[in-house]
This record gives structure tokens, sequence and C-alpha cells, in this order.
């Protein structure tokens, strides 16, 4: 559900959108997790940022490089649930190419979920160099969604965690809590992840009090890291 009733609220600039998201049930797997796999508590930026390009069907994770995002809870943190459920496993090499059968390479695993998780976003493209910016084709997907090409369910999170609505924000959502970076804060979430390597760029953050109003401090730039110098090799001088 997308709720076009508050297209004039928010915020002034037009390079800047607040949206809200409810999301009745997701996970946000910790990179690390294994067996069991635990949960960000929070959604981490990367994740946020795919479920925009999502939401107005780009495929390229590059277009909109440059655009910064802030993210909140527009209520407390939500409840960890533990389920049970069916989990694929893998192995890659030269030995296992192929198919998988589901009796083969499946076992049951412990997942940790999130419940009624209202998620607070803005976004700001003023620091984009895309001709069309983020925020003005989330601003056409909010008035004229059918504008917009897209395929898919859209999920925030893992393909199955689909969202209940997305609307602008509004003065009766109540006090946000926004997370903060903070090179010493206890929450690390991920703001990049390399699709080809896996690796993933991390930043702190700390979880504000309720109500203590917008802070400049949630602004989280994406950005890909830059690709790592390869030294030249250089021919050993030889003496004679």
């Amino acid at each position: 559900m997308i709720d076009r009733s508050d297209d004039l609220n928010g915020p002034n600039s037009s390079n800047e959108i607040g949206l809200y998201i409810h999301c009745p049930c997701t996970s946000f797997p910790r990179s690390f997790a294994r067996d069991y796999r635990e949960t960000y508590l929070y959604p981490p930026p990367s994740t946020v940022y795919g479920f925009l390009l999502s939401w107005v069907g780009e495929v390229n994770l590059q277009t909109h490089l440059g655009v910064k995002l802030a993210i909140g809870l527009a209520s407390d943190p939500p409840p960890i649930s533990r389920i049970l459920r069916k989990q694929r496993n893998h192995k890659y090499g030269k030995k296992h190419q192929g198919t998988y059968p589901s009796s083969q390479f499946s076992k049951p695993n412990f997942q940790e979920i999130l419940t009624d998780l209202q998620v607070m976003v803005r976004l700001d493209s003023s620091g984009e160099s895309a001709a069309v910016t983020l925020a003005d084709r989330v601003a056409v997907a909010l008035s004229s969604p059918a504008q917009i090409s897209r395929f898919g369910g859209l999920s925030l999170g893992e393909s199955w965690a689909l969202v209940n609505g997305v609307r602008r924000d509004r003065e009766t959502d109540g006090p946000v809590r926004w997370l903060l970076t903070d090179d010493r804060g206890l929450i690390a979430l991920p703001v990049w992840i390399d699709r080809t390597t896996t690796r993933g760029t991390f930043r702190r953050f700390t979880l504000a009090e309720a109500g203590a109003g917008f802070d400049d401090r949630a602004w989280v730039a994406i950005a890909a890291p830059a690709a790592p110098s390869i030294p030249k090799k250089t021919r050993a001088k030889k003496y004679r």
C-alpha cells in the first residue's frame, strides 16, 4: 500500500524526502551469521538503499551513489523472535557444480526475525551526480506509481519480508529515534556491500533518545569504497 495523501508534506527541499515504512515481519541477517542466523536490530543503510532502488525500479547499484540517508525508528526497537526454518547450504568449488536438490542441501536452522518494524527514512540527493536523482524518482513513485517500471515484490530485507506500506512522514507519527553516526557507537551496520567480494563497509551508530529531534549526525552517505591500488611490478636492478 502506498499512501499519496501527504505528497505535499515533509522536508521543504526538493532534494530531500521523508518516508515512513511499515514492515510487519523482516530480518536483517548479520554479515557473519552462519547456522544460527542472527539479525541486526536496526535496518542497515545498505538495505534501505537497496529498498529504495527496488522501489523505483533501478537495478544498477552505482546509479545513485552520493545520496545521503538518515534512518530512525518510529517506535521502540522491535522485539526479536526466533523461528525454525529450512535453509539451503551450498558448497562451492569445482567439485560442487550443478543442481542442489533440497533433500541433500537443506537443513533446519534457527533464525531471528523482527516484527512490527516502523522505520523513518530521510534521503538527501543534493550530493548525487545523476541527471534524475533518487529523490525525484521516489517523489514520482509516491505521486504517480503507474509511471514506475519495476518487477517483483517490495521487500525490506530478505525477499520474503514484504512491506505493508510506504508514505511520506507525518508529524503525527510521533517521536523518532534516529541512528546517529558515532565512531564509538555500539551499533555497527553495513553501509555498502560489494557484490563481487561480499565484503562490506561498516559505520558505527548510536540510537538517539525519543523526541530529541533530527540531528545532522544521522546523515550517512552511500558511496562505494575506492578500489585498492595495485602496485606496479618493478624489475630488480642487476649490478655487475
